[in-house]
């Protein structure tokens, strides 16, 4: 299923379906305001703004590497983080949450599971509802 088209409104991008990942570090976790935070990297070069703009916050990782994270200016979403170069042909990694066919990006990896919170294997003895 590679080279599948990622659309997140009003965006796309060539993703690899098996380059899903949930990321546990600190900064993920700060920046999804969750646990962790799951990504589709585009295929080089595919990301394409189609309209719109993007508001942007540089965010310095634990490596001293800036990362570009970008979030509509109107509803708070992440879109993507990328590197601050203009290189054309860059990678991008997309928030899962905000592409349309989410359902289909199935985690492949996790990563920084030294971050991990503890209770996320405990999850499934929760009490669940179908709503709210």
């Amino acid at each position: 299923m590679g080279g599948a088209t990622a659309a997140t409104s009003p965006n796309e991008a060539e993703v690899d379906p098996d380059k899903v990942r949930i990321c546990h570090c600190t900064d993920c976790q700060t920046l999804s305001g969750s646990a962790f935070r799951t990504v589709v990297f585009t295929d080089p070069g595919s990301f394409k703004l189609r309209s719109g703009e993007v508001a942007i916050y540089v965010k310095i990782a634990e490596s001293g590497n800036e990362r570009q994270q970008s979030f509509c200016p109107k509803c708070g979403t992440p879109i993507f983080s990328a590197s601050l170069d203009d290189d054309p042909n860059k990678v991008h990694s997309l928030g899962v949450g905000s592409v349309r066919q989410r359902d289909r990006l199935i985690p492949k990896q996790q990563s920084w599971m030294r971050s991990s919170q503890r209770w996320l294997d405990e999850m499934d003895a929760l009490p669940q509802s179908e709503r709210g």
